[in-house]
């Protein structure tokens, strides 16, 4: 049997630092996550390309995708799926919550 582990939410900003259709990177511990808007939603995933390492964050928002701002593999913010060459491996996704007062967090483990 394998052991999980819990996932821990730790906070990173305030949710009103992400505009719509666009990113953010954040590092949590040796973790690099990027968060976007998109449909007024909050999503996180790796932070970097899984084909270059380039940062996704920076990458234009489009149809619940982000696409990489150099080779521009796409990826679906949803699910972390790549949806187009030259990138064939998954990003992981995170779990996002806005406290009351407005913070943004991103949860890691799991």
């Amino acid at each position: 049997m394998s052991e999980e582990t819990a996932v821990v939410f730790h906070r990173v900003g305030a949710a009103e630092e992400i505009a719509e259709g666009k990113g953010k990177p954040f590092r949590i511990g040796e973790t690099r996550v990027a968060v976007f808007r998109y449909g007024g939603e909050l999503f996180a995933t790796d932070e970097l390309c899984t084909h270059a390492d380039a940062s996704l964050a920076f990458g234009p928002v489009k149809d619940g995708c982000v696409l990489c701002p150099w080779h521009y593999a796409e990826f679906d913010l949803a699910t972390g799926a790549a949806k187009s060459l030259p990138a064939v491996a998954d990003l992981k996704t995170y779990p996002v919550r806005v406290t009351p007062d407005g913070g943004l967090e991103i949860g890691i483990g799991g």
